[in-house]
């Protein structure tokens, strides 16, 4: 599995966690920035990853910023991103069961280190159920198509 990273500088440290829990698990991964806690524009960063992952370069994409939602709208508005932002390791399991979500969201000022990679790591092993959900996911891209994003 590669995995395409990135953060704001309000989850510039929270990246940092996550990205030596990754390497400890022998996962790749990309970091698409920020590099320092300096501010940067979180739309961005959201953006590239959206990206990298839509276009097939990633299985699939975390993003973090202070609180996990900016970040995640942003990634949400490229067209076949579903960016979920989970602060529970309840709701991440059902993000990737039931949603099929291939961005994961987080918010560093929200929630410790250590929740923070629990949820990863619930997120990264959790496999999509398909059958009344891929019914529901499939009607989101019909929302997408709706409105010229695909």
């Amino acid at each position: 599995m590669k995995i395409a990273i990135g953060s704001d500088h309000g989850g510039f440290l929270l990246k940092a966690e996550i990205m030596k829990h990754l390497r400890d698990k022998d996962i790749e991964f990309f970091d698409f920035g920020c590099y320092t806690a300096e501010s940067v524009d979180y739309p961005d960063i959201g953006q590239a990853v959206g990206e990298a992952v839509a276009k097939g370069e990633y299985d699939r994409g975390i993003v973090c910023c202070g609180t996990g939602i900016g970040i995640s709208i942003s990634a949400n508005k490229i067209p076949g991103i579903r960016a979920a932002l989970c602060g529970d390791c309840f709701s991440a399991k059902a993000s990737r069961e039931h949603n099929d979500a291939n961005v994961l969201a987080l918010g560093e000022r929200v929630i410790g280190a250590g929740l923070a990679k629990m949820i990863v790591d619930i997120w990264l092993d959790t496999e999509f159920q398909g059958g009344r959900h891929g019914r529901r996911v499939e009607k989101i891209a019909k929302i997408e198509e709706k409105y010229g994003r695909r």
